[in-house]
């Protein structure tokens, strides 16, 4: 059980327009194959065959095979076959939003096709994450409504003051609440902040705007987002690296780091439960 200081899951998106262009047209192909067309069995054809080459560059001691659904639940099935030793051969069934994903994305899903790796179990979900606009098949708003004054907290207000205190006032992004929630519930993680490079926006989590979240603490979530504006995302080991030392160094400049670190530590169980 934990809290999450982030999401960065659009930042491992295609670009939005490119993304829900792709899915959108696969998922036309997919309809019209299902009616018999000639042209769209050949497209997806096409598209399946692409992707498999792709990942049985990283996978050259089995076959793969790569069928392409606009399934918006199950977003990848894997069937290994023979179990032990032997050639293997990896019937692979995906989402057609990895398509056109790039390398780092395609790396990484071979590595959980033949391995089931949990790293990059998690680098697909920061993936599929960032495209469920596209698994929609719609766009994100050009404009979004922004909220940034809260029950307890003003995050307009904190973030111009940190702004000016840490950045200089060079920080340009927006900032807003997050949706509200339904009923209260215990939740397994929450995450607290993110920031979305194509918007430009910070979005809280509206778990943090209650009475007993001191400010010092919000602060820290959104000095922290405003962060990522600084420190660009790098390839490293073939991953991206959204917390590099030099973000992870500038983090504990916060002046109250210590103590919001150790205030979340403390106050766990109720950040979860919202």
């Amino acid at each position: 059980m934990r809290t999450a200081p982030c999401s960065h899951g659009h930042a491992l998106a295609d670009s939005g327009d490119h993304a829900i262009a792709t899915v959108t047209r696969l998922t036309e192909a997919l309809k019209r194959a299902k009616k018999g067309s000639a042209p769209a069995e050949a497209e997806l054809a096409d598209a399946e065959a692409a992707l498999a080459r792709r990942l049985r560059a990283h996978v050259p001691r089995g076959e793969v095979k790569v069928t392409l659904t606009s399934n918006r639940y199950t977003m990848i099935s894997v069937r290994r076959a023979p179990r032990g030793h032997g050639p293997k051969s990896y019937d692979v069934r995906l989402h057609c939003m990895f398509a056109d994903a790039d390398p780092v994305i395609v790396k990484a899903l071979a590595r959980y096709v033949a391995d089931n790796d949990r790293d990059a179990s998690r680098v697909l979900g920061d993936f599929i994450d960032a495209n469920a606009d596209a698994v929609r098949g719609k766009k994100k708003p050009t404009s979004p409504v922004l909220i940034t004054t809260g029950d307890h907290h003003d995050l307009r207000t904190i973030f111009d003051d940190l702004n000016a205190r840490y950045f200089d006032n060079t920080i340009d992004a927006a900032i807003t609440w997050g949706a509200r929630t339904g009923a209260p519930r215990r939740r397994t993680s929450v995450k607290m902040g993110s920031y979305s490079v194509e918007e430009r926006l910070i979005r809280i989590h509206r778990s943090l705007d209650r009475g007993f979240v001191p400010r010092f603490f919000v602060e820290w979530i959104v000095f922290h987002e405003m962060l990522h504006q600084v420190h660009d995302i790098k390839v490293k080991n073939g991953r991206r690296e959204f917390h590099s030392k030099a973000f992870l160094d500038a983090e504990a400049g916060f002046d109250r780091y210590v103590e919001a670190r150790a205030w979340e530590r403390a106050n766990l169980d109720a950040l979860l439960t919202y």
